[in-house]
C-alpha cells in the first residue's frame, strides 16, 4: 500500500470529503464534524491539491460533486464503511467456524494436557488449528515475545508485558516399578539409597531435590522430558520424582506402575498459563485460553490436585 504513506495524503481529508458530499454545503458538513467552516474549507483545497481535479461545483446555495468527485465517492465510499465497521463494531468470533492458527508452547504438559485440549477443541472450534512448540521455564518469556501465543509452563520472573494465569498447583511424588524395585515402605533412607532418573532441561544431573534438600541422589539417567520417564522407569528398580499429574497420566498408560509420597516436603509447583499482553483482548487466544483452564481443572480434580 505505498499510497498510504504519501505524506501530502491525510486519510481525514477523506472523511470530510465523504460527509461534504453528503451534506451539499460545507457549513453543514463542518457542523456534523465538528470542525469550523474555514478547517473544512482547507481540508476540501488540501485534497483537490492531491487528486488534481475539483471534486466539487457550485450548485445554488450548495455543493454539488464533479464528474471526479462523483467517481471518488463511488470507490470511496464502501471503504469508508467497513473502516468504520472495522472500529466501532468488530466481527464476533464464532469457535464453530473459525479458521484461526493458535500457536502453543507446552513444557511437559503435552501428555496429560495436550490430548484432551485438541479433543474439546475439535468438538467445538472444529476450523481451529493448533501449533505446539515445546518450550523450558527459562526461555518461555522469549519465546512468547517471539510469537507465541500463549504457553503452558513453570515460570520465574516474568517480564510486565506477560500475563500470567495459574493453572495447577501440585507437589511432587515419587513413580517406580513395585515389580522390581521392591519397595515395602518408602522411607527418606530407602529413597536416597535407590537410582534415580531426572528430567533436567539443562542435561545436568542434578533435579530440585539437590536444589531444595541440598542431598545428592545417586541420579544414573538425566532426560530432558517427562515423556521418556515412563518408558525408563517400567521394568527397572530406578525411581522419578515428577509432578502428581504427570505421574498419573503415565501411570494410566501403565499401570504396573506405583506412585507413592515423597518422604519428604518439597513444597508445591504452579503450572502456569502465559501469554503476551497484546493477545489479552485477542478473541480467539482468549477462547483458547478459556478451553486449556477448564481442561486443567478438570484433570486437577480428577487428580485431586489443587486448582485455581
Amino acid at each position: 500500500m505505498p499510497g498510504v504513506y504519501r505524506r501530502d495524503l491525510d486519510l481525514n481529508l477523506l472523511r470530510v470529503f465523504a460527509v461534504v458530499a453528503d451534506a451539499g454545503s460545507v457549513t453543514e458538513a463542518a457542523s456534523r464534524l465538528y470542525l469550523t467552516q474555514p478547517a473544512v474549507s482547507a481540508a476540501l483545497r488540501r485534497l483537490t491539491s492531491v487528486v488534481g481535479a475539483p471534486l466539487f461545483v457550485r450548485s445554488g446555495r450548495g455543493l454539488a460533486l464533479s464528474s471526479r468527485g462523483e467517481r471518488l465517492r463511488a470507490g470511496l465510499q464502501p471503504h469508508l464503511q467497513k473502516i468504520v465497521e472495522a472500529t466501532l463494531e468488530p466481527p464476533t468470533f464464532d469457535p464453530r467456524t473459525t479458521t484461526r492458527t493458535i500457536r502453543l508452547g507446552l513444557a511437559d504438559a503435552d501428555d496429560w494436557l495436550l490430548p484432551p485440549l485438541l479433543r474439546v477443541l475439535a468438538n467445538h472450534a472444529p476450523g481451529l488449528r493448533i501449533i505446539v512448540t515445546a518450550v523450558q521455564f527459562r526461555s518461555v518469556a522469549a519465546a512468547l515475545a517471539g510469537g507465541l501465543d500463549m504457553a503452558c509452563s513453570l515460570a520465574e520472573e516474568l517480564p510486565p508485558d506477560i500475563v500470567r494465569m495459574p493453572l495447577v498447583t501440585g507437589g511432587l511424588v515419587c513413580l517406580y516399578d513395585p515389580r522390581v524395585a521392591r519397595i515395602a515402605r518408602l522411607t527418606e533412607a530407602v529413597y536416597f539409597k535407590q537410582e534415580h532418573i531426572v528430567v533436567s532441561y539443562n542435561g545436568d544431573l542434578r533435579g530440585v531435590v539437590e536444589d531444595v534438600l541440598g542431598k545428592n541422589r545417586d541420579v544414573r539417567v538425566s532426560v530432558p522430558s517427562f515423556a521418556h520417564v515412563g518408558a525408563l522407569v517400567e521394568g527397572t528398580a530406578r525411581l522419578a520424582t515428577i509432578p502428581a499429574v504427570v505421574a498419573s497420566s503415565i501411570r494410566a498408560l501403565r499401570p504396573g506402575l506405583r506412585i507413592v509420597r515423597l518422604p519428604f516436603e518439597l513444597g508445591r509447583g504452579t503450572l502456569d498459563l502465559l501469554w503476551p499482553l497484546s493477545k489479552d483482548d485477542d478473541e480467539p487466544c482468549r477462547y483458547v485460553r478459556g478451553q486449556v483452564r477448564a481442561v486443567a481443572r478438570k484433570l486437577a480434580r480428577a487428580h485431586g490436585l489443587v486448582r485455581r
